[in-house]
């Protein structure tokens, strides 16, 4: 059964892939998922797009109702960055030659949408 708070992040997911391809990106993949193991977190990319030159986005999308607590973008800690960057490296096994890479960030709080390019990199 499908909860409203996973509707809500479809839609928040909806919202920021149709921004990001107004704006010249194009989808690769959608919730691209690694399982963890014992004592290892699983990761997740919320969209995988490429931009117009050739690079490829890891997107990271996060909403909230409003930006009290800090809001979206800085719900995206250093536990969450790992594990973007773990399913991005397994993500790129599969590629014979991996193009030039960036990690984004689409901070949904209420209505405004923020894209933050290049949010942080991969240690």
């Amino acid at each position: 059964m499908v909860t409203t708070d996973q509707r809500s992040g479809e839609r928040g997911e909806d919202r920021a892939l149709a921004f990001l391809q107004r704006a010249g990106l194009t989808l690769v993949q959608r919730n691209y998922r690694v399982a963890g193991g014992p004592g290892r977190p699983a990761g997740e990319v919320d969209l995988i797009l490429r931009s117009g030159d050739g690079t490829l986005v890891f997107v990271e999308v996060r909403q909230r109702r409003n930006a009290r607590h800090g809001g979206a973008a800085a719900s995206v800690g250093p536990a969450k960055q790992r594990r973007l960057v773990l399913a991005a490296r397994h993500f790129l096994l599969r590629l014979p030659a991996p193009p030039p890479c960036r990690f984004d960030v689409v901070a949904i709080d209420g209505e405004r949408l923020q894209w933050l390019q290049a949010a942080f990199m991969a240690e």
